[in-house]
């Protein structure tokens, strides 16, 4: 469909949404003095760290000047965001007052091909963004013997690690079933030889492992401040272009902790307000040293770094193929 006419179709959708919402009296224009009244939709579960990052903001939010926002939430399905991703897409009204905390794993699950990712996350205005810095790590393999790389499930960014090493000709093989801390005490042990780790502390995390960071997942031609003598699994030479794109997307993915972000065409000044809240909750997020996320990051980041998860869709297909043809995977 040409460029013009997708945009035509999400404008009178964003109305026909706007209109039912209305109509149910579940949102109504912003006052003339701005958002007074927000709801922000949000992963669950109840004790997850999405329900303690909105609880900080909505205390922030009702401290702003000029009498402060009341922001409500809704926690929705589980921490992969999906359930949201998908309330918000079909029913979020353009108008400011309803946002949406999705977490990078919302948009890995739709590259993959999970059926119940149903979003598209194109257009959304974010208006802040949680940053974690993302390392493979690997022990040197025996000689001769390819890297034995630590592989929760197909769908997770894992799986992204080795099509980067298929393309730079890395031999690789998958260890199933270890994610999360399993996959970190594997290398340890040495029944595995790689980990992508994610968070903080990645080198001195990596070195209590016996392993060494041998690339990031930086965008191309980038470093991490860290890690400066690190290069990043994208600076690839010659990758084929759809598989490419889908690494850089998988990669996004890993590095987005969580994206606070607005419906597309909401209005400029609903905009401006929630980006000078999140900018004002990011600096007592600083000021008080809670140290809970790696990195915050303002708008003008988080919107290359929301763009970087929109998957073209030759990408997703040439994903989901390799996904097939690598482990014989396919997303039911």
């Amino acid at each position: 469909m040409p460029m013009r006419g997708r945009l035509a179709r999400r404008a009178l959708l964003a109305l026909a949404v706007a209109a039912t919402t209305a109509r149910a009296g579940l949102a109504a224009a912003p006052a003339r003095g701005g958002v007074r009244q927000a709801l922000c939709l949000a992963p669950g579960p109840a004790e997850g760290p999405a329900a303690r990052l909105i609880e900080r903001l909505a205390e922030s939010c009702a401290r702003a000047p000029g009498g402060g926002i009341a922001l409500r939430w809704n926690l929705l399905g589980g921490p992969d965001g999906v359930t949201a991703a998908n309330r918000f897409a079909a029913e979020a009204a353009p108008d400011g007052r309803t946002l949406l905390l999705v977490p990078g794993a919302a948009a890995q699950a739709r590259l993959a091909g999970d059926p119940r990712a149903r979003f598209d996350a194109a257009g959304w205005l974010p208006v802040l963004a949680l940053a974690q810095p993302a390392v493979v790590a690997i022990r040197e393999p025996a000689p001769g013997q390819p890297v034995r790389f630590a592989l929760g499930t197909p769908d997770g960014p894992a799986a992204a690690v080795l099509l980067g090493l298929e393309l730079l000709g890395i031999p690789a093989v998958a260890v199933p079933g270890l994610a999360g801390l399993r996959a970190e005490q594997a290398v340890a042990e040495g029944t595995a030889d790689g980990v992508l780790l994610q968070g903080e502390a990645l080198a001195a995390r990596a070195a209590a492992l016996g392993a060494r960071p041998w690339f990031t997942l930086e965008p191309a031609g980038t470093r991490d401040a860290a890690l400066p003598e690190t290069p990043s699994l994208l600076d690839l030479p010659g990758a084929m272009a759809p598989l490419r794109q889908a690494l850089e997307v998988a990669a996004a993915c890993a590095r987005l902790q969580v994206a606070l972000v607005l419906p597309a065409l909401t209005p400029a000044p609903a905009v401006v307000q929630w980006r000078a809240a999140g900018q004002r909750w990011l600096e007592e997020e600083t000021r008080a040293a809670r140290g809970l996320v790696p990195r915050a990051v303002g708008a003008a980041e988080a919107q290359a770094a929301l763009a970087a998860l929109a998957a073209s869709p030759e990408a997703g297909v040439a994903y989901r193929d390799w996904l097939l043809q690598r482990f014989g995977w396919r997303a039911e």
